[in-house]
């Protein structure tokens, strides 16, 4: 059985989408728009983007990570979810496997918070990866030789720096 592979970056500022196979997919602002009186999202990502500062009384625009981390559990799960949609570009039957980064200070709490509500949103399988682990990958390191590697990952929120060898 095929399942669809996707790596979420899931950032304060901006979240990237890749799916395996065909690269980053998606790349957007991490901001939802929603109304404070009837608690709907009214957009989300670069609409939601558009609207900071500029919307009336009941619409409010947040992002709802601060420093790598969910300070807003279900607008950040809600976010999640449009854009794993967005990225699939259609209705799946099968669930897709998502690996997530997060900031390598994070505790086991937010760690935690980060897969649940990759769950939620739709995942089947979840797996948490540390940002610089993943930037190596990304940068085509190999992870596994015996040699150093100084990792400088520059996020909106936050700033990981490492030095990885097997």
């Amino acid at each position: 059985m095929q399942y669809t592979d996707i790596g979420i970056d899931l950032g304060t500022a901006s979240i990237l989408v890749y799916i395996r196979g065909k690269g980053v997919v998606l790349k957007e602002p991490s901001v939802v728009a929603f109304d404070r009186d009837t608690n709907k999202i009214k957009a989300i990502g670069e609409d939601a983007r558009l609207m900071l500062g500029r919307t009336p009384g009941n619409i409010v625009a947040v992002r709802p990570l601060r420093q790598g981390v969910i300070s807003d559990y279900t607008v950040t799960e809600k976010m999640l979810k449009h854009f794993i949609q967005k990225a699939l570009g259609r209705k799946t039957f099968r669930k897709p496997r998502i690996a997530v980064c997060v900031p390598s200070g994070v505790t086991e709490v937010e760690k935690k918070a980060v897969e649940d509500a990759t769950y939620q949103a739709g995942a089947r399988e979840v797996s948490i990866i540390e940002e610089p682990i993943a930037a190596a990958i990304g940068a085509g390191i190999d992870i596994s030789r015996p040699c150093g590697n100084m990792i400088v990952d520059i996020g909106g929120g936050t700033s990981d720096i490492a030095v990885i060898s097997l």
